[in-house]
């Protein structure tokens, strides 16, 4: 299965995004109120330069406390951001996330970004393929 296929089968294709100079309360707030677990950073330019996660907030909250919601953005995203590109399988995608430790890809075509996925994107895509190849095999051998 191909990044464009998972794509495809989202129920929603919006980009949620931030800037860099945005305050991470308003981050979180924005997670909460849109239900979901990433935000892209973008700068003036309209250019990648990171993203924050649910998970970035709560592990520095759990290290430094409450004042980490006085932060901005740029001061806890993560600036190296791992891309994928529509021609990219499940597997490289599941692979990059594995090893990245992280659960949200941003999803490039020509330097231009087209989407986000999670892992339970790509997770839901994959039992569905399975699915398939299931009654697949099952009409073939009669049951």
């Amino acid at each position: 299965m191909l990044v464009s296929q998972i794509l495809k089968g989202k129920s929603s294709q919006s980009i949620i995004s931030i800037g860099p100079d945005d305050g991470i309360l308003m981050a979180g707030s924005l997670l909460s109120r849109t239900r979901i677990g990433a935000l892209v950073v973008f700068d003036d330019e309209g250019l990648l330069v990171g993203i924050v996660s649910e998970r970035d907030i709560v592990r520095e909250i759990g290290i430094k406390g409450a004042q980490v919601l006085n932060l901005s953005v740029k001061e806890l995203m993560s600036k190296k951001v791992v891309t994928c590109n529509t021609n990219e399988t499940a597997f490289d995608v599941l692979n990059k996330m594995t090893l990245g430790r992280f659960r949200h890809i941003p999803v490039m075509d020509n330097k231009k970004m087209i989407g986000l996925i999670s892992i339970g994107d790509v997770v839901k895509a994959r039992l569905g393929e399975l699915n398939m190849e299931k009654q697949a095999l099952e009409e073939y051998i009669g049951h």
